[in-house]
């Protein structure tokens, strides 16, 4: 198997995409998948008149908004390449589940919008791709529209973001007259046209940046200052290395349209050039390598409904090492026992298709009842002790109950099984009524999760906001402590964790009980696996 395995890992590349919303990270998902040959043409991210819709929306909820607030795994070849391509929720409410996802991720594509620049959400997922040490490649978007200077767009990203960006293509103009990108690497300038709806590949055409037909089509004085930008990036600019790349010193820059096409196939193409390949998973106690000949892989999502004529639940699983094969068996490490990975699926939005095999990189679907939860790991190998998978304090807190007692059951359901995605945290409270109090970061999460109990499970809830605003998982904590302690509740692993109106009320309960340790995240940080 070593030469297979070498060969399909080096031709692998799993990444996502990060923004802040609306900077139309959807957009160009679909467009990726337009160009890829995964799809044969683009559906409407709104849905205007159409009954179009993106590719990676699945949810009902998304078709109606038109915003991504679930995590997508797309899987496609594209010039003997097999590119897995992680949509993530663009909503900041959602930003857990995004998080998440980079985990199980090689690169990141950051999409930045090219009038509003570099943005708050856009920060906080930079920072995370950074700890994670996943490399960044830069695309501005939306140069179909009036946008910054691109020298300052390169000068706001170096110093919001610490990074020194290198352009491999560079912008014909913008808003109306953006007419298509110079492509540093070839010397080329790559001029679009429309098509019908921007449904279909952009025609292009290839010229040098002084041919006369691009003159004429500029006019005198804005192709003498393209020419005068063009010699500035080429010997003011900072040449591009692979190795300060990979190392996040440098992020190569691309100028794109994804509504227009404009751009995109030239990003994609330079992208699987530039992205690494799977790398080795971290442990506890070293790097596991992706050709090691044993399989392993991650939980790193769970999905519930994502096709309601199966009513299933579905463990996305990123493969770490070896080979998967259907039906293999493997050891489930948290259980500690052995399962058959019997119905794995590959997934394109809603469809899916059973597969075969995979291999690291590639992200499968494992039918899931009950038996998987995020960061859960499996292995045919030898033990592997991983961290913890991220996890936010929620701030928003509701109690829930069903409208019609009679539905309780399918409350229950609905319950646990969204529970286990993520979209809220699940807490019970110690004592007195049993009646669940749901956390969430953002109040779209809560919209979500009520409009799915009723979507998909038929189940109407009431919910009754709380005033807390803070919570604290206790560690060194004693059953009188808890007592005296004034809203103690159990998460989804039985740990107490404290909730809080104000800051003020956090720091009076550490001055008042000076054993107590009031943590943002759950107390084990590094959990162990049998």
């Amino acid at each position: 198997m070593g030469k297979d395995l070498d060969h399909e890992v080096a031709r692998r590349r799993t990444f996502a995409i990060i923004s802040h919303p609306d900077a139309g990270k959807t957009t160009l998902t679909e467009k990726l998948l337009l160009y890829g040959g995964a799809i044969q043409s683009a559906g409407s991210v709104k849905g205007k008149g159409s009954s179009a819709h993106a590719t990676s929306d699945w949810m009902e909820l998304e078709k109606k908004r038109g915003i991504s607030i679930t995590s997508s795994a797309l899987h496609f070849e594209y010039q003997d390449h097999v590119i897995n391509l992680l949509d993530t929720p663009g909503h900041q409410d959602f930003s857990e589940d995004t998080y998440r996802t980079l985990v199980a991720a090689d690169a990141a594509l950051m999409l930045i919008d090219g009038a509003k620049g570099v943005e708050p959400q856009t920060i906080k997922l930079f920072k995370v791709c950074r700890d994670r040490g996943i490399p960044i490649v830069t695309v501005v978007n939306k140069m179909d529209r009036p946008s910054q200077d691109p020298f300052a767009l390169m000068d706001e990203v170096e110093k919001v973001l610490g990074i020194t960006v290198v352009p491999r293509t560079w912008p014909i103009g913008s808003g109306p007259d953006f007419l298509g990108v110079y492509e540093v690497d070839t010397r080329q300038v790559y001029e679009f046209g429309r098509t019908e709806h921007n449904a279909k590949q952009a025609s292009v055409q290839v010229k040098g940046p002084e041919d006369p037909e691009l003159r004429a089509r500029l006019g005198d004085q804005r192709h003498d200052t393209l020419l005068e930008e063009l010699a500035l990036v080429s010997e003011a600019v900072e040449p591009f290395s692979i190795e300060k790349f990979l190392a996040q010193q440098q992020s190569p820059m691309f100028f794109a349209s994804a509504l227009t096409n404009f751009g995109v196939e030239n990003l994609l193409r330079r992208f699987i050039e530039l992205a690494p390949c799977p790398g080795p998973l971290p442990t506890v106690d070293g790097e596991i390598l992706p050709t090691e000949e044993f399989f392993s892989g991650f939980v790193y999502k769970v999905a519930a409904n994502m096709d309601k004529n199966h009513r299933d639940r579905i463990a996305f699983l990123r493969v770490t090492s070896g080979r998967f094969e259907r039906g293999m068996g493997s050891k489930h490490l948290r259980l500690g026992r052995e399962v058959r990975l019997s119905h794995p699926h590959r997934f394109f939005g809603q469809e899916r298709v059973t597969i075969d095999e995979a291999w690291p990189g590639d992200v499968i679907g494992l039918i899931n009842p009950g038996l998987f939860r995020v960061g859960d790991v499996v292995s045919s190998g030898p033990r592997i002790r991983v961290r913890n998978f991220p996890r936010f304090a929620p701030e928003i807190f509701g109690q829930v109950r069903p409208k019609d007692p009679s539905m309780s059951k399918g409350f229950n359901k609905g319950l646990a099984q969204l529970g286990e995605e993520g979209v809220v945290q699940v807490f019970w409270p110690r004592i007195g009524a049993r009646e669940p109090i749901l956390g969430a970061v953002g109040e779209l999460q809560l919209e979500v999760f009520k409009h799915r109990l009723e979507n998909e499970y038929s189940v109407e809830i009431v919910v009754e906001r709380k005033g807390f605003t803070r919570a604290r998982w206790l560690a060194g904590v004693t059953e009188q402590l808890l007592d005296l302690l004034p809203m103690v509740v159990l998460d989804d692993s039985r740990r107490p964790v404290a909730l809080f109106n104000s800051d003020f009320e956090i720091q009076y309960a550490r001055d008042r009980y000076k054993d107590l340790e009031l943590l943002e995240k759950p107390p084990t940080e590094e959990e162990s696996v049998a």
